[in-house]
């Protein structure tokens, strides 16, 4: 059996092919993404190791309770109470350290964050979730720092001058010589670029910045004269890491700071990368279990296509003396053979994928850290695995109809058609399915938090649903291609009536074939409408209420100048600057947000609905609450409350606790939190004594241009952020557009197999109708008619899939919208029919491209030869 089994697969490769394709696509998938995440997590710890081979204990400050060594090397932050936390790092205490036995070496740091303008004038890395890293520059005895090797020019020695790293200096445009611009929590400040340098930290070469200063320098700008956030130890040779560890501990203030060996810091930074990988990868593994089942779909019907053909040579088999259970081996080893060739196929071809992901990767600013390509043993074997079991699985029922053909079937099976099996069983099934899938769903849909567990019940919903749309598509193929083919008949003829018989004469197989189809584009559909109802919501929800034509922030956890809108007011072509600042309020146990702001500017740059009393009334002492809010804790206008005013910010002052009177109820607003009062209320208790940001109104026609103006009084700091409308609703919805882009790209896998479907199905079919396509050559039809035949039948089968699709996918994100409520109020399912109108256009050139190869298989047919066929 094995034998026949191998002859089969020779003897039918140009049949297998498909199925093949299929595997090994699926395998490409699952094998690149396996030696992607090996690659990359190697990568970033190959650079982690490197950044941190010379140090063998860390001693850092404690900068907040329960910090420790969860905090990476080098991440302490730029501000006030971050110096005061360091104050136990001093150059007293590296010079004790300096003086233990077995310490090498004695690295004090200081660490801080500087985001650079662009030679270009643009902030560099501004708005990403790269770290922009500032560190100090510490040459040794031969002016050159080893942590930090140059490239060129010299490492900066006085205040007016910085390096920067390769790689970001390339970036940014600069080269030795020129001017810098950077920014780290106030004005703008400028620097001459002495020198480059080269960095193996896993934080920069994925993306970040890095600058470097001289050390009087960076504490001046990022802590305090003789303060360090860190002192990094190496040891003399034979010296060991832990009891240098101890001994250095020994030294340190109880509470002030701690000390951690170099291993253990190794061990860290592995744990992180490790996780951060392994969540990739099982993102990326998940779609590619979608593109395998699609695959299966493909399998079972050419599986099923080839015993329906090889019936006699089963039969003869069977009167020859093979059991059931040989037939079944025999058809199952044939798979295992095409699942192990195609799975080989497929894991060097996954190479290749894993060697593209980098530098797309890097395209989208998600660079990673040089390394080889790392295929661990793993990967390899769980691709053959998975590619082999797969298959076989799929072939497994196709194996046991081929069991079931009775030896007797030699002799009365030429030229007749295989009895129709009856669906009875089958649409019972499916329609259970699908019924608890809706019931599911319909729960879901009553749901309005994503909560784990929700989420779940979601997934298990959509699951049954989709299972019993599989299982009930033969039965909604008949109305649904019935329905087709009646605009196929009437645009053309006979050929399109043919066409519609052709893809119901089996609805089993259609049905495979469709299916394969309509679950891609069910989850395309469904992404597709959960993703432009969310963006509207988002883009609803950014721009609610608020009439300003731009918004001004500081990418700074500082925030904004007091002064700020001051100096917008006074620039030509600004109607109104209104500033804002939010603090939390807590009154009669509700717990809200309250905005500060000019009452009077305020009314320009933001359409406020009041039920109750106006902006005009507003003022110090005196604020207005929404109506959401009023109800929540009780409120009316005229009430005069008492009001806990606190920023929540970590060690800021106590809550300040005011007498407040209700002067007004307006509609709830995004645009303006639950309660609405002057910054002179709100600004004390703010916690940093800034603002959050100035809404800007401009005069008619004066808008133009205004932009720039705002950026030049404010001294044009690369942390400075302003914002029109359009940008404010990009930034709300531009990490969710990339989310779904990358989201399409990796379903596209599963689109391309069920083409390799329609095109597997209408080949094979176009094989099995041999005879008949050699009969309607003979009463007249021509070769263009039976390539319309052929074309029209795998559109229609497209097209069918496509319907099924776009309307189960539908349902499943109108089921599922519910739960985005909780985190975004103003969500409302909304129908993206430009989409659909392209989804339909998609399968109807599916449908076209699909048949190109068998339509010309079956024009190309020799028509006697066609009509002797059995």
């Amino acid at each position: 059996m094995l034998r026949t089994a191998l002859r089969n697969v020779l003897a039918h490769k140009a049949r297998l092919i498909m199925t093949a394709l299929a595997v090994l696509l699926g395998v490409a998938f699952v094998s690149g993404t396996l030696v992607f995440g090996d690659t990359t997590a190697s990568a970033f710890r190959n650079a982690s190791a490197r950044s941190l081979k010379d140090v063998a204990v860390s001693v850092r400050a404690d900068a907040s309770p329960g910090s420790g060594p969860e905090a990476p090397p080098g991440a302490g932050t730029a501000d006030g109470e971050d110096g005061r936390h360091a104050a136990a790092l001093d150059s007293a205490l590296a010079d004790k350290i300096r003086a233990l036995p077995g310490v090498g070496s004695v690295r004090p740091t200081v660490n801080g964050r500087a985001t650079l303008a662009g030679k270009d004038g643009r902030p560099v890395n501004a708005d990403s979730s790269w770290e922009n890293l500032a560190t100090n520059y510490l040459p040794g005895k031969d002016g050159k720092d080893s942590r930090y090797p140059l490239k060129e020019g010299r490492g900066p020695s006085g205040a007016g001058e910085l390096a920067l790293d390769a790689q970001t200096a390339r970036k940014a445009g600069y080269r030795i010589g020129d001017s810098v611009r950077f920014a780290t929590e106030g004005p703008a400040l400028t620097k001459k670029l002495v020198g480059t340098v080269s960095t193996d930290d896993p934080r920069i070469t994925a993306g970040g910045t890095l600058t470097l200063f001289d050390t009087a320098t960076a504490q001046k700008l990022f802590l305090a004269p003789g303060r360090f956030h860190e002192i990094t130890v190496g040891a003399r040779p034979g010296t060991d890491d832990r009891e240098l560890t101890a001994r250095v501990q020994g030294l340190l203030p109880d509470g002030g700071a701690q000390a951690l060996s170099g291993p253990d810091l190794a061990a860290q930074q592995s744990r992180d990368i490790a996780d951060s990988t392994t969540r990739m990868t099982k993102t990326l593994l998940a779609f590619a279990g979608v593109a395998l089942f699609v695959g299966v779909f493909l399998i079972v019907n050419t599986f099923t296509m080839l015993v329906a053909q090889r019936s006699r040579e089963i039969a003869l088999l069977r009167a020859v003396g093979a059991s059931r259970r040989q037939v079944v081996r025999s058809v199952l080893i044939e798979a295992a053979l095409v699942g192990l060739g195609a799975s080989a196929a497929g894991f060097v071809l996954g190479l290749g994928i894993a060697t593209v992901l980098r530098p797309l990767l890097g395209t989208g600013g998600a660079e990673l850290p040089d390394g080889p390509l790392v295929i661990s043993p793993t990967a390899p074997l769980a691709s053959l695995a998975v590619g082999v079991v797969v298959t076989v699985l799929a072939a497994w029922l196709p194996s046991r109809k081929a069991a079931r053909i009775a030896p007797v079937a030699v002799l009365s099976s030429a030229g007749l058609a295989p009895p129709a099996r009856s669906l009875k069983i089958r649409n019972a099934l499916g329609a259970l399915l699908t019924a608890l899938g809706a019931l599911v769903m319909f729960y879901v849909s009553t749901l309005t938090t994503s909560a784990e567990s929700n989420l779940m019940v979601a997934m298990l919903g959509a699951a049954l649903t989709l299972g019993g749309m599989i299982v009930l598509a033969p039965l909604l193929s008949r109305p649904l291609i019935t329905l087709a083919g009646k605009v196929t008949t009437r645009f053309f003829g006979v050929r399109g009536r043919l066409a519609k018989e052709n893809a119901l004469r089996n609805p089993r197989r259609t049905a495979a074939t469709a299916s394969a189809l309509m679950i891609g584009l069910a989850l395309i559909t469904g992404l597709t409408v959960g993703g432009h109802s969310a963006r509207r919501a988002l883009d609803e929800e950014a721009t609610q209420g608020l009439a300003a034509d731009y918004k001004v922030s500081n990418s700074s956890a500082r925030g904004l100048d007091t002064s700020t809108a001051d100096k917008i007011a006074k620039l030509p072509g600004v109607a109104a600057a209104a500033p804002v600042a939010v603090t939390n309020l807590d009154t009669q146990g509700s717990f809200g947000s309250m905005t500060g702001t000019d009452p009077k500017a305020f009314g320009k740059a933001v359409e406020l609905d009041f039920q109750a009393g106006s902006l005009r009334d507003i003022g110090p002492g005196r604020i207005a609450v929404s109506d959401e809010f009023a109800r929540q804790a009780g409120l009316h206008a005229g009430d005069t409350i008492d009001a806990d005013l606190d920023s929540g910010e970590s060690g800021a002052s106590k809550p300040d606790k005011k007498k407040l009177k209700v002067v007004g109820v307006y509609a709830k607003s995004r645009a303006v939190y639950d309660a609405l009062g002057t910054v002179s209320d709100t600004l004390p208790p703010s916690g940093t004594g800034k603002l959050d940001n100035v809404l800007v109104k401009a005069e008619p026609g004066k808008g133009a241009g205004l932009e720039q103006k705002i950026r030049e009084a404010l001294g044009n700091s690369p942390l400075l952020k302003v914002r029109n409308q359009e940008q404010i609703i990009q930034d709300g919805s531009g990490s969710l557009t990339i989310i779904l882009n990358m989201m399409y790209g990796l379903l596209a896998m599963a689109v391309v197999i069920a083409v390799l479907g329609v095109v597997n199905t209408l080949a094979m079919s176009v094989f099995e109708r041999t005879r008949e396509i050699g009969m309607l050559r003979a009463i007249g039809l021509d070769r263009a008619g039976v390539r319309q035949m052929v074309r029209l039948e795998s559109v229609v089968i497209s097209l069918f899939g496509a319907i099924l699709g776009i309307g189960t996918g539908t349902f499943l994100a109108w089921a599922a919208g519910s739960l985005m409520t909780t985190s975004m109020p103003m969500y409302e399912t909304a129908l993206p029919w430009g989409e659909f109108g392209l989804f339909l256009a998609l399968a109807l050139l599916i449908g076209v491209l699909a048949a190109i190869w068998p339509a010309r298989r079956a024009a190309r047919l020799n028509m006697l030869r066609a009509i002797q066929a059995q």
